[in-house]
């Protein structure tokens, strides 16, 4: 029996950082859900589709397999057999993906592919609806937040990093509506689950907040 973590929560909360290094140090398989929209991005594009043609996306996700590999530490996305983690990041793919993905029919498709990734592997997960609809059986549930001003300033200091001129107050007007969009949409709104220990990392660092769901994990394992 696979053991699975879910992490959900806003934008900006630290989830793929955290999610990363959790199954770094579990040994687990960290699944980036939005690298799978991006692999069947590229399957629609191999097909010659568009993102206007959504009977016949529709129709051609249904031959799609993906699946999450690593290799020396590093993910590969497996599409049908073949590593497309070269051709995920293109501005064609994320066009691409961006469309498709609003399509029900695209999003049942891959919900049913992470499910099969977490029911033969040891996986952390994190999105917005991993504990609610995606792994809803999953022991180890997180709702991972942070005071927005904060994921406000985070978002900002990085910004200044890359040498980027942002506006803190235009940076957390962002992040707070698209907080509402994200707990608001009728399709698997952003929500803690029932069963889900909700980690404040407002004023944690990084490690602290792995240790702490690490922590949690191993009580709930057993």
């Amino acid at each position: 029996m696979s053991e699975n973590i879910a992490i959900d929560g806003p934008a900006g909360a630290g989830k793929s950082t955290i999610a990363k290094r959790i199954a770094k140090r579990l040994g687990f398989i960290y699944v980036d859900t939005g690298a799978m929209y991006r692999a069947m991005a590229i399957y629609f594009i191999s097909q010659g589709l568009d993102a206007s043609q959504e009977e016949a996306i529709i129709k051609a996700c249904e031959d799609a397999d993906i699946s999450i590999a690593y290799e020396s530490g590093e993910q590969q996305v497996i599409l049908n057999g073949n590593n497309v983690t070269g051709q995920l990041r293109s501005e064609e793919v994320g066009s691409m993906a961006s469309a498709s993905s609003v399509i029900p029919e695209v999003r049942v498709k891959l919900v049913h592919l992470q499910q099969v990734l977490a029911k033969n592997a040891d996986v952390v997960m994190d999105g917005r609806d991993i504990g609610t609809a995606v792994l809803p059986d999953a022991k180890t549930k997180i709702y991972l937040t942070a005071d927005a001003h904060v994921r406000a300033k985070r978002r900002f200091l990085e910004l200044q990093e890359k040498g980027v001129e942002g506006n803190l107050g235009e940076i957390e007007a962002d992040i707070n509506e698209r907080d509402y969009r994200d707990m608001n949409r009728a399709a698997s709104p952003l929500r803690q689950a029932d069963d889900a220990v909700m980690v404040d990392a407002s004023y944690l660092s990084i490690d602290e907040v792995v240790d702490k769901i690490i922590s949690i994990y191993e009580e709930r394992k057993n």
